[in-house]
């Protein structure tokens, strides 16, 4: 049987990484993005992958979006909660309108997402809700107060989800990224990521898409059943919990 899958921010980056990953695994995988036409064109030329735009901030855009990808592919039964976006700012500095943006596309997104998805997923007796998290919601960076805020409570979130769920064939899991090669990690000054690779990263390299899609494969398959309110760290053992 086919599962489907849908992975949020899933044209670019990580979410690009994992929709591929699972697609490959035979899930029937709808990938969310927002605004970038582009990236979700390439995205579905190359692999099939079905996309769909609307703004997980937007409660009501989530609930036609689900909505539609139900119609299209079937109830979703995997839900990867992966957009995010980073604009690191010193508190100080930062405008209310900024934190709001970032405290609702990082982590009110998520229960706009899984609010549409949660009592199907019960009803059903099966469920798969993947968070990606950050390793900044244990070791936030200057100017990641935010961020750090927003990512440390969906583990939150993810834990007391599990609580709720799991006796209903539901699993909610958190990943903890850290530094991924993605285009959002080329931004940084060279120097930055070179002092990390040497320095604080112990395998010695940036992360790659792949590794943080192996764990949501994992998560996912059917097996993983008696794992719930873990958050897996992916960062090369650059922090240690």
């Amino acid at each position: 049987m086919q599962r489907v899958a849908l992975v949020t921010g899933g044209s670019r980056g990580i979410g690009r990484g994992i929709a591929i990953a699972l697609d490959q695994a035979g899930y029937k995988v709808a990938a969310n993005y927002r605004s970038n036409e582009e990236a979700a064109a390439s995205l579905a030329a190359e692999t099939g992958v079905a996309t769909y735009a609307w703004d997980v901030a937007d409660y009501d855009a989530c609930q036609k979006g689900v909505e539609q990808v139900a119609a299209d592919l079937g109830p979703v039964e995997v839900l990867v909660n992966n957009a995010g976006i980073s604009p690191d700012k010193f508190m100080h500095k930062m405008a209310p309108d900024v934190w709001r943006k970032v405290i609702d596309t990082n982590l009110n997104a998520a229960f706009n997402m899984t609010h549409q998805v949660i009592k199907p997923m019960r009803d059903a007796g099966f469920g798969r809700v993947i968070n990606v998290a950050s390793l900044s919601a244990f070791a936030p960076n200057y100017g990641e107060t935010a961020y750090g805020a927003a990512k440390g409570a969906m583990v939150s979130f993810t834990k007391a989800l599990a609580k709720e769920s799991a006796t209903k064939g539901v699993t909610v899991n958190a990943i903890a990224p850290g530094y991924i090669d993605t285009d959002m990690i080329r931004v940084a000054p060279q120097e930055f990521l070179d002092d990390l690779v040497e320095n604080h990263i112990l395998v010695g390299r940036l992360g790659r898409v792949e590794d943080v899609a192996r764990c949501v494969l994992f998560l996912a398959a059917d097996d993983a059943d008696f794992i719930t309110g873990a958050t897996i760290d992916v960062n090369g053992g650059q922090v240690m919990r």
